[in-house]
């Protein structure tokens, strides 16, 4: 058949013609598989006005002037007091003994989501995103860690973790020279070591406030900041891994800078600073802080305080009068869910309790381990004493 027959004419016409019907139709699929492939790229400037809002709401006024942190103590465990174990009882039954005019009441696995729901579904403060969210969350320290802090915005009052002991009474949490009116919310130094702030393991978690123990007024910004830092987090998080939040999987530094003390104290430190006039609030401000400081309607503790006995941070004992409460630590087994970086020979470097001498004898240690040839490793390793037993 010649190239320019009237057939081969007629056939590329008739396949002009379809051509341009179906090339919408591929161009819109085209444009939505670029869209979908690049979402995090077109939406972020939706993204960004979104949290531009959302800080503006956070530079509001606060309307707590009047009003003193509510006589509530909050609890979460696995089930309700009647059926606490020995050593669980033991220590609760502190908060209600020590302050009898104080409500007292235990979140459980079994009524947590619809205290939640009630408290910010349709009938509270109307955050279906929030409910969801809870609902979707499956990792038990990340739900303990948000739970915390939505009972602390929708009510306030004091939050005490299951394993912490009331040694004062809370009415002994703001020293008689400040007007409780004033205090909107009571927190304390955990870890005050700012000396390991480059370092490549304890950086992240050297410089931070308790949440084991705090107390607040409700309503506060700061607990919805966090919050919402928390979402936007584990959002980022489960798009960055390829897998919904629910199947999410943590280490321990992720879950303290996410959901923990790190992000606790970020939270903190930024409202601070909404709350003093812009002007930046750093841990400059609380490092080896002898009395208590005000900023903002923050009244920040010593590490005595929340967190005597830790053998660092100049933290003191459980005897002294600045002790409020004592930490007991037998309901924190969630860090050997989430595995710490683990050297194969040296370990982990939080063993040394901060340490200094011991946390450069460790580093060391790994900087020489990365010189040496895998041959000289694995004799190492094979020649390390078996680990003691567990106790």
């Amino acid at each position: 058949m010649p190239a320019h027959s009237p057939i081969a004419s007629h056939f590329q016409g008739k396949l002009t013609a379809q051509v341009r019907r179906v090339l919408p139709a591929y161009l819109v699929l085209i444009c939505l598989f670029v869209f979908f492939a690049n979402t995090h790229f077109f939406t972020a400037p939706i993204r960004a006005a979104h949290k531009y809002k959302r800080e503006l709401r956070y530079q509001q006024p606060l309307k707590t002037a009047g009003t003193v942190i509510p006589r509530k103590i909050w609890q979460t465990w696995k089930t309700g007091p009647l059926q606490f174990e020995e050593r669980d009882s033991t220590t609760a039954k502190t908060w209600p003994a020590k302050n009898p005019k104080w409500r007292y009441e235990v979140l459980t696995d079994d009524n947590d989501m619809q205290y939640v729901e009630w408290q910010y579904g349709v009938h509270g403060l109307n955050r279906p995103d929030i409910v969801d969210f809870y609902r979707e969350v499956n990792i038990t320290i990340i739900k303990a860690d948000l739970l915390r802090y939505l009972i602390m915005y929708a009510e306030g009052g004091v939050y005490a973790d299951i394993d912490v002991e009331c040694l004062r009474p809370v009415n002994r949490f703001i020293p008689e020279r400040y007007n409780e009116h004033d205090v909107d919310m009571i927190i304390g130094v955990e870890i005050d070591e700012p000396a390991f702030v480059d370092h490549p393991i304890l950086g992240s978690k050297c410089q931070s406030f308790c949440q084991w123990t705090f107390a607040a007024k409700p309503r506060l910004p700061v607990m919805m900041r966090l919050i919402e830092n928390i979402q936007d987090w584990l959002h980022d998080l489960a798009r960055q891994k390829g897998v919904p939040i629910g199947q999410l999987e943590l280490d321990f530094n992720e879950v303290i800078s996410g959901t923990g003390p790190s992000a606790f104290t970020k939270a903190v430190l930024d409202q601070m600073a909404v709350q003093n006039h812009g002007k930046a609030v750093t841990w400059d401000a609380f490092h080896n802080l002898a009395e208590s400081k005000l900023i903002g309607g923050i009244l920040v503790l010593n590490v005595e305080a929340f967190a005597a006995g830790q053998g660092h941070s100049d933290s003191g004992n459980h005897d002294s009068r600045g002790a409020l409460v004592k930490h007991h630590y037998h309901a924190s087994g969630w860090p050997t869910r989430h595995p710490r970086h683990n050297h194969p020979m040296y370990g982990e470097v939080e063993k040394c309790n901060w340490a200094p001498d011991c946390v450069k004898e460790w580093d060391k240690n790994v900087a020489e381990w990365d010189l040496l040839p895998q041959e000289e490793r694995e004799k190492r390793l094979a020649s390390r004493p078996p680990p003691p037993p567990p106790a």
